[in-house]
């Protein structure tokens, strides 16, 4: 069917015309005033922000000549910028900045270009002083009557992410751009931009770092208006982009790369949320940092594809973000939300994949034990974890590496079964070797599970790891008591380790308090329990020989011969509860006997504690009379090294553990043996006194003087 033809009279087109012409003529007329007026607008304008700098910051602007080149074009030349009473902070030779003329009818400013020649950004420390202090220093509005507005996370990223894209411009031409840091006097750290231009949305621009030491480039593809960004930075020559040894020595890290790209695919509100989508990746990534690793950790190839989500009142890395380390394939969600309550949210899932690609996704350097590894079969992995503060003790834990026919074809640098037959053990302190230990029969101190007592095989795994025989080498739920115990403590309280853990750092890992060296004993302990390459009662029997438990004693068989004069087979409940009680804290065992050879009371209800839980586990009969406490007695021969209890010793220079005893500190002397340095002559003897502390010193001063006392003693150990 045909619609009918609507017949529009041409007295409505004149009416149109003529409104149409009056508004155009309006528009031109005020443009011509507004043109003729520029110069004037742009003096007050300028005027206004000099002095609102001057008020609001304590900034003096000096601008030496200032003018239209151009319809919308402002060129400006020798402008400074100093901070009251600090040193200047910028300065440029001239300055042209073009604005669009559309976007600011509707009071958004967005560049059309930029040229700038010999321009300077001096950032100046003086002690705890600097140039920028002014951004902390604005005078800010009476807020006494105002009511504080709930802020929304995702509009504020939306409204930030717009004033940075607005500001790059279509065009730009920058030349000999120098950014300098001078910490006290010395120039520290410059990055001159020779030249910086963007031509059509392509960037091309090089960076000279310190003078001579290194050429950098940064090139990409600027597309604002579409919210698409894509910037590389790679260096001359092909060399490695590396952090300048300025900021390597603030950061006590070392970092290089080939390249580095960065990538902003889109950016849009998804609901009520602000969702950036984008990807960020690194090639042959090198980065050496004490904390992490001892030694240089290598990424040959990494990517993530990132959706960023901004919420009113949260931070999200999506689910659908993916992680590439080489071959290997990871999905990670990361969540914060700040209010009403801080929750901390984490999930990686690893689908299932080639477990050989798995392990060479680690990067190099990481896992050193492992090293060579060869694997088959398949490998997937999972992890939750979630944290809100306002009830921590309501933490989520959970870990899983879940494999599907997977096999150890050869080992890496560390055979992971070298403890099923006789091997050497060297114990260190604080960084240093004590002795060669032989586990095995050719050993007179080493001592078979089977001739092991009863008594201290419960009490140390009733007190250390209950569950040890029906676990895989990890207690989810200690994890998760520990997560939640140390973040109410606002301190490392509790730890959530295994016998099984225990074990393998001692005995394949270095002592290298590092990040990594955590991931690898996790790693090794799953091998070794999941493929059962070690049997429980092996790790347990190498555990109980190399154990310290005392200073300079290590093993059960040493510890029964040192304390009681006995062979382990021979120890009785108290004795093996006293001897699990003091795994902790080995080096304090002599000071928790009294001068007569018998326990000090304290320790009492630490005995019915793990003896009642030994009883109801049918592991010991039922005692009301403490387990055995009162019929512990140091050897004859150890108790002329106890003092009387009524003693007083000057603490400032001692260690104290929880109790308030003092830690004995072994200092190695090449001119004594090995008895002698344990047992010096009376007037040189360190023994278990009562302590009586300078009451003038709180707990948190006495804590801090512990700290500072081991953190000398661990400089002196790695000197």
């Amino acid at each position: 069917m045909q619609l009918p033809k609507i017949s529009i009279p041409k007295k409505y087109y004149k009416v149109g015309a003529w409104v149409l012409g009056v508004f155009l003529l309006l528009v031109i007329s005020l443009g011509a005033i507004a043109y003729s007026k520029r110069e004037a607008m742009l003096k007050t304008i300028m005027a206004k922000a000099i002095a609102k700098a001057k008020n609001n910051y304590g900034l003096t602007v000096s601008i030496g000549k200032a003018g239209f080149s151009g319809l919308s074009t402002v060129s400006m030349e020798r402008i400074s910028v100093v901070p009251k009473d600090r040193d200047t902070l910028t300065s440029m030779r001239s300055l042209s900045v073009g604005v669009k003329i559309f976007p600011l009818l509707f009071g958004n400013v967005k560049l059309s270009e930029i040229k700038l020649n010999d321009g300077k950004l001096n950032v100046v420390i003086r002690d705890s002083l600097t140039n920028l202090d002014f951004i902390l220093k604005r005078k800010s509005k009476d807020s006494t009557n105002t009511t504080k507005n709930k802020l929304d996370l995702s509009e504020i990223a939306s409204n930030l992410l717009n004033e940075v894209l607005y500001k790059i411009p279509d065009d730009m031409e920058v030349k000999n751009f120098m950014m300098q840091l001078n910490d006290n006097d010395t120039a520290s750290l410059k990055f001159l931009t020779t030249t910086a231009t963007i031509d059509d949305g392509k960037l091309k621009s090089t960076i000279l770092v310190n003078d001579t030491l290194a050429t950098w480039h940064m090139t990409g593809n600027l597309k604002p208006n579409q919210k698409r960004l894509d910037v590389m930075l790679y260096a001359a020559n092909k060399q490695q982009v590396e952090l300048p040894l300025y900021l390597q020595q603030k950061l006590h890290t070392k970092i290089s790369f080939d390249t580095v790209r960065t990538e902003m695919k889109d950016a849009d509100y998804k609901g009520d949320d602000f969702k950036i989508s984008g990807s960020w990746s690194v090639k042959n990534l090198l980065i050496n940092q004490a904390r992490i690793a001892a030694t240089d950790i290598v990424v040959s190839s990494a990517k993530i594809d990132a959706d960023l989500l901004i919420g009113p009142n949260y931070l999200s890395l999506d689910s659908t973000s993916t992680i590439f380390l080489k071959d290997a394939k990871v999905h990670p969600y990361i969540k914060y939300t700040l209010s009403p309550n801080k929750v901390y949210e984490l999930k990686l899932d690893a689908e299932e994949q080639d477990a050989q690609a798995f392990l060479e996704a680690f990067p190099e350097g990481l896992f050193e034990s492992l090293d060579g590894m060869q694997v088959s079969g398949k490998l997937k992995y999972n992890l939750d974890f979630y944290l809100d503060t306002s009830i921590p003790d309501s933490v989520k834990f959970s870990s899983n590496l879940t494999p599907n026919n997977f096999k150890i074809l050869k080992w890496g640098k560390t055979d992971l079964q070298k403890i099923n037959k006789d091997f050497v053990y060297t114990p260190y302190e604080y960084g240093k070797p004590m002795r060669n230990i032989l586990i095995g029969p050719s050993n007179p101190n080493f001592t078979r599970l089977g001739d092991i007592s009863f008594n201290f095989r419960n009490a140390l795994l009733t007190s250390e790891d209950p569950s040890f025989f029906r676990h895989h080498g990890f207690v989810e739920e200690s994890f998760r008591k520990s997560i939640a115990v140390n973040f109410k403590e606002k301190r490392f309280k509790r730890g959530g380790s295994t016998i099984s853990m225990q074990l393998v750092k001692n005995v394949f890992l270095s002592r290298n308090k590092t990040i990594s060296r955590k991931a690898e004993e996790v790693l090794i302990v799953w091998l070794i329990e999941n493929n059962r390459l070690i049997s429980k009662e092996r790790m347990l029997e190498v555990y109980f020989n190399i154990i310290e438990m005392g200073p300079n004693v290590y093993g059960i068989g040493e510890a029964a011969s040192h304390y009681f004069g006995k062979h382990p087979s021979e120890l009785s409940v108290g004795e093996g509860i006293f001897l699990a009680n003091i795994v902790p804290r080995p080096k304090a065992a002599m000071y928790k006997f009294a001068n007569d050879g018998g326990l000090k009371p304290y320790l009492l209800p630490y005995f019915n504690f793990i003896g009642n839980t030994m009883a109801r586990r049918g592991l010991t009969y039922a005692d009301t009379s403490g387990y055995g406490f009162y019929n512990v007695r140091l050897r004859e021969g150890l108790r002329q090294y106890l003092l009387p209890d009524s003693v007083v010793v000057d603490t400032s220079a001692l260690e104290l553990d929880e109790d308030g005893m003092i830690i004995p500190q072994i200092t190695p002397d090449k001119g004594k043996t090995l008895f002698d340095r344990l047992f010096p002559a009376k007037k040189d003897t360190l023994v278990r006194v009562d302590i009586k502390t300078d009451t003038a010193k709180t707990k948190k001063q006495l804590r801090q003087e512990r700290r500072e006392q081991r953190r000398k003693e661990k400089e002196d150990g790695d000197n």
